[in-house]
């Protein structure tokens, strides 16, 4: 399983080969990664590394102001005045209420644990499933920011005391009515057996939101995710949210391994999410077991591969998220110390040169 993979660096790469992502001439119309991964299995790198073009932005049009011409077509709007008379007689005698924000399911503070009904149950492989929990209310939102999580707790009848996990959930946090969560089962995991074993209307308690990374539009420039296994659903929530909002303009690198193909959780949304904004989002899977004909990366995360198409560090302002098993964050970022503190910036991160402050464990 994911947990028990070793990370190893790879060969370095020729010599000849652009290190980071960084600005190419005009894209072409209709190019993917596939592309990309095509050029570099003929210079020998698709186990190594990969090109990653970052594309410029177009600068919108300036629109120059009016002529004196253009204004004098433009009437002014009219002031109509009305008599009190009409006044009273439009305005009515008990006001109706103004629409009120849908209200939060989990706000945090002493709200305490809130159980919920499993609504439905979806496979999506051999090991994952996608729960949908329904809220309170059906008008109800989660409550959760960006970027947050929400801890679960389950006491079986033999157990002395009851276990607690984070999970992230999937779905919008402007969805009203419900949760979604995508959960893989760990053998011996008490939790996700616990999940994997309910039944739609069985209840669960949760309690949250609890915060991560606090977010805002056009925080970073630039921001990579490298994910591993379940790993990938806080990430999935981030860029989620910044593709959905139009004044983020920030660019986003996945970087994102697994044992196989079917492992890839969300990549149907990740898909949507490149096809959308080819200019600003770029997935890069790799697979440990990949099947015959696999065009992407094979064997795992290696220094090479991150040097080739994450931003250097020095040139923008980046941030590198980090989400996955114990062997990807030895290898990648080092552990975090504890729930409230990160730790130490070790593994391939340290090694490219990324201070403390441009990486976030999750």
């Amino acid at each position: 399983m994911l947990a028990t993979k070793v990370f190893r660096s790879a060969q370095p790469l020729r010599s000849n080969v652009r290190r980071y992502a960084s600005p190419p001439g005009p894209a072409s119309t209709g190019s993917s990664n596939n592309a990309i991964y095509a050029l570099l299995a003929g210079a020998g790198l698709l186990g190594g590394g990969y090109y990653y073009y970052r594309i410029t932005e177009p600068k919108p049009e300036a629109h120059a102001p009016p002529s004196a011409d253009e204004r004098k077509t433009v009437p002014k709007p009219e002031a109509h005045a009305p008599s009190l008379a009409d006044e009273r007689k439009t305005v009515p005698s008990s006001p109706a209420p103004s629409a009120s924000a849908p209200q939060k399911a989990f706000r945090g503070g002493d709200q305490g644990f809130v159980d919920l009904k499993l609504e439905s149950v979806e496979e999506i492989n051999h090991n994952t499933k996608k729960f949908r929990f329904a809220l309170p209310n059906s008008d109800d939102v989660s409550g959760l920011s960006i970027a947050s999580a929400l801890l679960t707790k389950y006491k079986g009848p033999e157990m002395e005391k009851p276990v607690i996990r984070p999970y992230t959930p999937t779905s919008d946090e402007d969805a009203k009515g419900y949760l979604d969560f995508v959960i893989k089962v760990y053998p011996n995991g008490p939790m996700s057996e616990h999940l994997h074993a309910m039944k739609p209307d069985q209840r669960l308690d949760f309690k949250g939101p609890i915060p991560k990374y606090p977010w805002e539009a056009n925080k970073h420039d630039h921001i990579a995710l490298i994910a591993g296994g379940t790993g990938i659903t806080p990430m999935y929530q981030l860029a989620r949210a910044i593709f959905k909002n139009p004044a983020d303009r920030t660019k986003v690198t996945l970087v994102f391994g697994n044992l196989t193909e079917a492992d890839i959780l969300l990549k149907p949304e990740f898909e949507d999410l490149e096809n959308t904004y080819p200019n600003r989002f770029r997935a890069f899977y790799v697979l440990d077991r990949p099947p015959e004909g696999w065009p992407q990366g094979k064997g795992h995360i290696t220094a090479e591969l991150l040097k080739t198409v994450l931003p250097e560090p020095k040139e923008e302002n980046v941030k590198i998220f980090v989400c996955g098993p114990p062997g990807l964050y030895k290898a990648v970022s080092g552990a975090k110390k504890s729930v409230a503190e990160q730790g130490e910036l070790t593994g391939m991160l340290k090694e490219l040169g990324y201070r403390q402050d441009q990486v976030y464990k999750f």
